[in-house]
């Protein structure tokens, strides 16, 4: 991760699509109900995914992504906007007739069928034979070959997303929208089937959408990551781009950077430098910036002033050190992390592996700042 280049980006990017879909001026407004004014969950949205590309969109609860992703769908009316595929409005097309295929959180298996029913279900216009083979070819895309016969309620959480993912992917859909089609399962299961998932879309050339307030999940599925609030796409690129440069402190603070420093705190703590000639900018630290580097946790004290940072020779490219406030450590994710407080901020900050000297809430200790896991956003 590198500083924001000195121009940012602008928060909606759409890629050129010549073919695929592509949302301009998207707007979705719910009517006023019991009294309350209208509400605009959806305002002037421009997004474009290009055929072959998953896009996912990522946001808090009510941030819009869903009500965008309905609307796509034709699930939602429009108060103002187009929506077309390959140059052609899709708005008052029937969803039936759309092409798109729909995956949502609860797949809504139906029990009465076996695994094979299930999937064949939106296969009912083809010959049985023909139906027969394209059951057999989604269960082996999705990992599931042989289980055509088996009771759905037999079915394990994972393997029912999957069973739901290959009812989706039967018709070939030409685009295919996922709304939080994990969010039910447990993380570790969570983490894994995203992984799949993608590998699943991409072999299949499949066009997705797809919506999660998850933003590891978002990343590791999309080749484009967009991010929403209140009901605005604040910010689209690819993951590597995004979290280089998130652009705005909403979208890097969603994105968990922190502390987001500005100026007279930068220079406090001898980092002035990273934020020279960016006024009225912050610094912001993503997850990982921070380190208790080996040794340093046995250097700790109760005493001393926090800042008065300094360059140093750590590992890793963690050049920069500064003083900060033990406020307690736990574990996380399988490892040791320090909360601190670091010019009167909240921060987290790694242990070394192997580094087993205690730190106590309310000691000072030194931290190291991996300078290319900074970014300088707009406040």
């Amino acid at each position: 991760m590198t500083v924001a280049p000195a121009v940012p980006a602008p928060a909606s990017e759409p890629a050129p699509a010549a073919s695929g879909l592509r949302v301009r001026g998207l707007r979705v407004v719910y009517p006023a109900t019991r009294g309350a004014a209208p509400l605009t969950a959806v305002d002037a949205v421009d997004l474009d995914v290009p055929r072959g590309q998953i896009l996912a969109l990522l946001g808090a609860s009510g941030s819009g992504k869903s009500s965008l992703l309905r609307a796509v769908a034709g699930l939602e009316d429009i108060a103002a906007g187009t929506i077309t595929w390959d140059g052609d409005d899709v708005v008052p097309v029937p969803v039936h007739r759309r092409g798109f295929g729909l995956m949502f959180q609860d797949g809504q298996l139906f029990p009465f069928r076996d695994v094979a029913g299930n999937i064949a279900y939106g296969l009912a216009g083809l010959p049985r034979p023909e139906r027969a083979r394209r059951v057999e070819e989604v269960l082996d895309v999705v990992g599931l070959p042989g289980y055509g016969d088996r009771a759905v309620t037999t079915l394990s959480g994972g393997q029912a997303q999957r069973v739901v993912l290959a009812r989706a992917l039967a018709p070939r859909p030409r685009l295919l929208l996922l709304d939080e089609p994990l969010s039910a399962l447990d993380r570790a299961l969570r983490e894994q089937l995203a992984t799949d998932l993608r590998t699943i879309l991409k072999a299949q050339g499949t066009t997705a959408l797809y919506v999660t307030h998850d933003q590891d999940e978002a990343m590791t599925v999309a080749d484009r990551v967009g991010v929403m609030a209140s009901g605005r796409l604040l910010r689209l690129d690819t993951p590597e781009r995004l979290w280089a440069d998130p652009g705005s402190a909403r979208v890097a603070r969603f994105l968990g950077f922190a502390p987001l420093l500005d100026a007279d705190a930068a220079a406090h703590l001898g980092w002035a430098d990273l934020l020279a000639g960016r006024p009225g900018e912050l610094l912001a630290l993503a997850p990982g910036a921070l380190a208790v580097a080996q040794g340093d946790a046995g250097n700790a004290d109760d005493g001393g002033t926090p800042g008065g940072g300094a360059a140093t020779s750590g590992p890793g490219g963690y050049e920069l050190s500064a003083r900060a406030r033990v406020a307690a450590v736990r574990m996380r994710g399988g490892r040791r992390v320090v909360e601190v407080e670091i010019a009167g901020e909240p921060a987290m900050a790694v242990l070394a592996d192997g580094d087993a000297e205690p730190v106590r809430a309310g000691q000072e200790i030194t931290v190291r700042l991996d300078r290319r896991r900074t970014a300088v956003v707009r406040a």
